[in-house]
């Protein structure tokens, strides 16, 4: 009776385990495909993470706003994120009012002259996909390629870490565990080191004094 109960245990154990598994597998692969979605520019990724600075693009954005630009096909009418060859890397986000992949011409909402750059390649960062205002201080930290390195190593760690299957057996000595895994007492130890016909131990010595007899 006991190996069947001590089947069951295993049986009920296993989807237990299993569906934790699952959840982790879920998880992991969430994660992962969050890093992939918005892994850097600058780690070699589509994603820009560009904080407003400045009055140029308003009222569309201000100063502090969040926009996320992805790499992609440019249109006119398109807000665009692009990085000038030779002007410190800095990183400027105006409006496509014309041109093509020779040559971009851009121009800020707020400004009545044309950008005196015409970004092309690998100067065109991507455009606007998402804007979120007042967000930009506290976004800032997403722009850190080291964020973003520690989001797909901890991603990786939550994956591999072995689960935990339980508890160890109780290795106090203060009680002895049964074959069907109740533990008894130290009285009831005591009592359970009787023989096979049920006699105890002051039985025993009893009988040996009147055979001596």
């Amino acid at each position: 009776m006991s190996d069947t109960a001590g089947v069951q245990a295993a049986g009920a154990g296993s989807p237990r385990r299993l569906l934790g598994r699952a959840g982790d597998v879920v998880l992991a692969v969430l994660a992962i495909t969050l890093g992939w979605l918005l892994w850097p520019s600058s780690l070699g990724g589509c994603t820009t993470l560009t904080i407003v600075s400045g009055e140029s693009m308003e009222p569309t954005y201000y100063t502090g706003d969040l926009v996320v630009s992805r790499c992609g096909p440019v249109e006119v009418g398109d807000v665009m994120v692009y990085q000038p060859k030779d002007f410190g890397g800095a990183r400027i986000i105006h409006r496509v009012i014309g041109g093509d992949a020779d040559g971009w011409e851009l121009q800020g909402d707020n400004n009545d002259w044309v950008d005196p750059f015409e970004p092309t390649g690998d100067e065109v960062l991507g455009t606007a996909v998402l804007h979120l205002p007042h967000v930009g201080k506290v976004a800032s930290i997403f722009l850190s390629p080291l964020t973003w390195i520690s989001v797909l190593v901890g991603a990786l760690a939550f994956l591999v870490w072995p689960a935990k299957d339980g508890e160890a057996p109780s290795e106090d000595g203060d009680g002895v565990e049964s074959a069907e895994g109740d533990e008894l007492s130290p009285e009831e130890a005591d009592g359970a080191a009787s023989d096979g016909d049920g006699a105890t131990a002051e039985e025993h010595t009893a009988a040996l004094a009147t055979t001596a007899t």
